[in-house]
């Protein structure tokens, strides 16, 4: 359910303090106490384990990926395009469309993962047709330049028969480049297809030059010309550094990707938004996908090396909306889980008690603050980008086959100032 503040019950409290100096109210859940004080039946015995819990023991869990076979680390391709990895948005869209951009000060931004249909196309269909409706405004300047995809893109080994139907078919007539990061289940690999890891992700968002694959068939989209599987967008108005948490649970970052990490960090230009984007959340309050304390101690580390910190994060992987507010270097940073992109009808629902704790939430023992969240409708982020901030919305769309009046309104929004 999405959370409806008009039913909590009140909760002990502690204070943090707003942007603005004043105090807030936040409520801290301890983890440990609340599951002592719930008695439970059948208890799991001989060792066994029955089911993955909802309730996370705090919003950053320590993972150990050899715990995770099914999902190993497993080696990066390489580079289709030169180091650093940059690309320009100049490169893809047309000069009269970097002209609106520069001109309006504005710059309009699609960005969800988790989006492979590979059970039912119902739902990814249904959020890329809002998506769609968000290009109707007779102010160009409003229509999103670009889909920037988080990461689970084909389900579930990123196989290439699944792309025509998960996802050239879906986005057939979204008017607008899609660039992507890699997921786990991207770089999963089936056996049986004998295909090796991040194949048709290379192929269709990392290919030298913009043709059109076979995996395609009747859409017209050709292949993105991304220079790697971890990269750096460059654009008027926004950096978006992108990285690659491999497979395992948590995400996993090599020491040559670190490196890669900081010195893009240091030389992003200053006066603009940066954003960060990889797949694997560093904060996350859904207990079977939790926030990854070892991805969280890379990003930091490489962010107190550089000197500078991103405006914002981007994840995937759990397959709901989760807005927290954490920190890197000490200074507050938005990071946000946007994974309800249309993997599937069932989404992954949080804990009960998050549902009845008045928002914002905290844990004892943990980072970050969950600030709103939404795990009963699926949806994408809507970024509006200009020199003075980031308008980030969270558009929750309607079931299938229910009407709505059009445009969407938002269902959370945060503005984040560019510094």
């Amino acid at each position: 359910m999405a959370k409806n503040k008009s039913t909590r019950t009140s909760k002990p409290r502690a204070s943090s303090k707003k942007p603005s100096g004043k105090t807030r109210k936040v409520t801290t859940l301890d983890a440990a106490q609340l599951l002592a004080s719930v008695k439970h039946h059948p208890g799991a015995g001989n060792g066994r384990t029955f089911a993955a819990a909802r309730m996370p023991s705090n919003f950053q869990t320590v993972i150990d990926p050899n715990t995770n076979p099914p999902q190993p680390f497993r080696a990066l391709p390489p580079p289709t395009g030169k180091a650093p990895y940059h690309l320009s948005l100049d490169t893809v869209l047309s000069a009269q469309a970097m002209q609106t951009i520069t001109t309006s000060g504005r710059m309009v931004v699609h960005a969800v993962g988790d989006t492979g249909g590979v059970n039912t196309p119902t739902y990814i269909d249904n959020v890329a047709t809002y998506m769609e409706d968000d290009f109707a405004s007779s102010d160009p300047s409003m229509h999103p330049s670009f889909f920037y995809h988080l990461g689970d893109v084909v389900y579930y080994d990123g196989e290439t028969a699944n792309y025509y139907p998960e996802f050239y078919e879906p986005y057939m007539t979204y008017p607008a480049p899609i660039f992507a990061i890699p997921g786990n289940h991207d770089g999963d690999i089936d056996p049986q297809t004998k295909e090796t890891t991040l194949q048709e992700f290379v192929r269709n968002f990392c290919a030298p030059s913009p043709v059109h694959q076979p995996e395609a068939m009747d859409a017209p989209r050709d292949a993105m010309t991304q220079p790697n599987v971890y990269w750096t967008l460059l654009t008027p108005l926004a950096t978006f550094i992108g990285l690659y948490s491999n497979c395992p649970e948590g995400g996993v970052l090599k020491a040559d990707q670190i490196a890669w990490l900081e010195s893009e960090l240091k030389a992003a230009p200053a006066g603009i938004a940066l954003i960060l984007a990889v797949h694997h959340p560093l904060y996350s309050a859904y207990g079977a996908h939790p926030g990854s304390q070892a991805l969280y101690g890379v990003i930091n580390s490489a962010c107190q090396g550089a000197g500078r910190v991103p405006d914002l994060v981007l994840s995937g992987h759990v397959h709901d909306y989760q807005r927290f507010t954490g920190t890197l270097v000490g200074k507050p940073v938005p990071c946000i889980i946007a994974g309800a992109g249309g993997y599937n009808l069932k989404l992954h629902t949080l804990s009960n008690i998050f549902h009845t704790t008045p928002l914002p939430i905290a844990m004892k023992g943990s980072g970050g603050v969950l600030e709103n969240f939404n795990d009963s409708a699926h949806g994408y982020l809507r970024l509006t980008i200009t020199k003075q901030n980031i308008l980030c919305e969270y558009i929750a769309v309607p079931e299938p086959n229910v009407a709505a009046p059009l445009p969407l309104k938002a269902f959370d929004s945060v503005t984040i100032p560019v510094p």
